[in-house]
């Protein structure tokens, strides 16, 4: 009977089984489908970039430059033409130009595109974000993304062009959404198991619905491949240093003049804090913001602006972001509840700001081995005070023109070269131009306050 039974229902399942076969291939289809069309509706806003110029020799020697081709990736975020990309891509001193790809055509193999003129509008070194601008208007483009809201396990894309390949897609999940690569470094980044490779860095990493989330920059790999390790500068922060270079040509960086510690177990066990998590303020700096604002040692910061802290590393960040705002911060000193309106000032003097202000080969002084900029009300918030109000400041020294170690420096102000008075960039070209080969030049230059003169054989 039992097996009877068996026979009976047999049928039945041979019958059923197309259908479960056509109900998964349905479903593979359709997210295959949506795959391709998530693709076609990125790519558009994704190009190439491709640059000449100068790029820092090393990280530990950010102003002494080499030079450098290269391709990297980036994304139009406006239809104005603004394009974000990696700090690294574009380098310093440099020609950039942007490959807009063409749509609309349907055809598998599509024309390599429109090789667009670009200017640098602005870059910054330590989120390792740039902004670009290329004339015209209406390109696609993509809106930024909340990454606040990505969590370990969600799906992502990552377009680029690897290896000088435009327009290439990989897909994976986010293994961390806050991965800090260095201890000290305030920077953090998205981790993706999304095959990243060179040639991928400045491209978007986009969510399911097509928003950028990150901002591909680097990889982990000790073959120099994909392992599954890449990384992409958060889209908050990437929106943040966009829409602060658009607004001010370069990025503001807020400080209090405060040192903190997160609070963890063994510290409250230690000191009897009253709270077991928030930050607690271990010095308030004389004469800074915070202590005007009331702030003292062993406070503890509990929330910025109605949003908890945890961490010391978070409160650093909220600074860091808010330079010219003032942020509220909810205060615990013993058991007494306060709530303390703090300014957050610019960072004085942030490293490669001068750099920053480099725009392009009209920078270049190949005579004396430098990148220059013109010492202006730009350029004088970042050095100790000049002792002239007019003058050229080296950004940059580049490595395979400049012959000796002991000539110029980053950071020195040219007043005049052999005898001729030097107010700009245009007037030490003319100075230079009548200095015959291999004659001596006698730069009379500001260092570290100081004024002195500098010999310099010309080439």
């Amino acid at each position: 009977m039992r097996a009877l039974a068996l026979i009976g229902v047999l049928p039945a399942v041979l019958a059923a089984q197309p259908a479960a076969e056509g109900g998964w291939r349905q479903q593979l289809e359709q997210t295959s489908r949506g795959y391709r069309a998530l693709a076609e509706h990125v790519d558009p806003a994704v190009v190439q970039i491709v640059t000449t110029g100068y790029a820092p020799a090393s990280d530990n020697t950010p102003s002494l430059l080499r030079a450098r081709r290269g391709t990297g990736a980036g994304v139009f975020v406006d239809p104005s033409g603004y394009i974000v990309t990696n700090a690294h891509v574009v380098g310093e001193v440099r020609r950039v130009q942007v490959l807009v790809p063409r749509t609309g055509n349907g055809a598998t193999l599509k024309p390599s595109g429109r090789l667009l003129p670009a200017k640098v509008v602005g870059s910054d070194r330590e989120t390792d974000i740039a902004v670009l601008k290329v004339e015209g208007d209406k390109f696609p483009y993509l809106p930024f993304g909340d990454s606040s809201q990505l969590g370990p396990g969600q799906l992502v894309f990552a377009f680029g062009s690897p290896y000088g390949l435009d327009n290439s897609v990989t897909m994976g999940i986010i293994s961390s959404v806050a991965r800090q690569v260095r201890v000290e470094d305030p920077m953090v980044y998205i981790q993706t198991d999304a095959a990243i490779n060179p040639g991928n860095s400045g491209g978007p990493l986009v969510d399911a619905s097509g928003a950028i989330v990150g901002i591909n920059t680097f990889i982990v790999s000790p073959s120099g491949g994909n392992d599954g390790v890449g990384f992409a500068a958060p889209s908050n922060i990437a929106r943040n240093v966009y829409e602060q270079i658009r607004e001010h040509g370069r990025v503001r960086r807020g400080q209090i003049g405060v040192m903190t510690e997160t609070i963890t177990p063994p510290l409250v066990e230690a000191l009897g804090l009253p709270a077991d998590s928030g930050v607690l303020i271990s010095d308030v700096i004389p004469g800074g913001a915070a202590e005007s604002a009331g702030l003292r040692i062993n406070d503890i910061v509990t929330a910025v602006n109605g949003k908890p802290v945890e961490s010391a590393r978070d409160l650093g960040l909220d600074i860091y972001a808010s330079a010219g705002r003032e942020l509220a911060l909810d205060i615990l000193r013993g058991t007494d509840k306060h709530s303390i309106t703090v300014a957050v000032l610019e960072r004085s003097k942030d490293p490669d700001r001068i750099l920053s202000l480099v725009t392009g080969d009209q920078n270049v002084i190949a005579q004396l081995g430098i990148v220059a900029v013109d010492l202006d009300e730009r350029v004088t918030p970042l050095l100790p005070t000049p002792r002239k109000l007019s003058g050229v400041v080296v950004a940059g020294v580049i490595a395979q023109i400049t012959p000796h170690e002991d000539g110029l420096h980053s950071g020195d102000i040219i007043y005049s070269v052999n005898g001729a008075s030097v107010n700009g960039l245009a007037q030490l070209r003319d100075a230079l131009a009548k200095i015959r080969h291999g004659q001596t030049i006698a730069a009379h230059i500001e260092r570290s306050n100081r004024l002195q003169y500098l010999l310099i054989s010309a080439e």
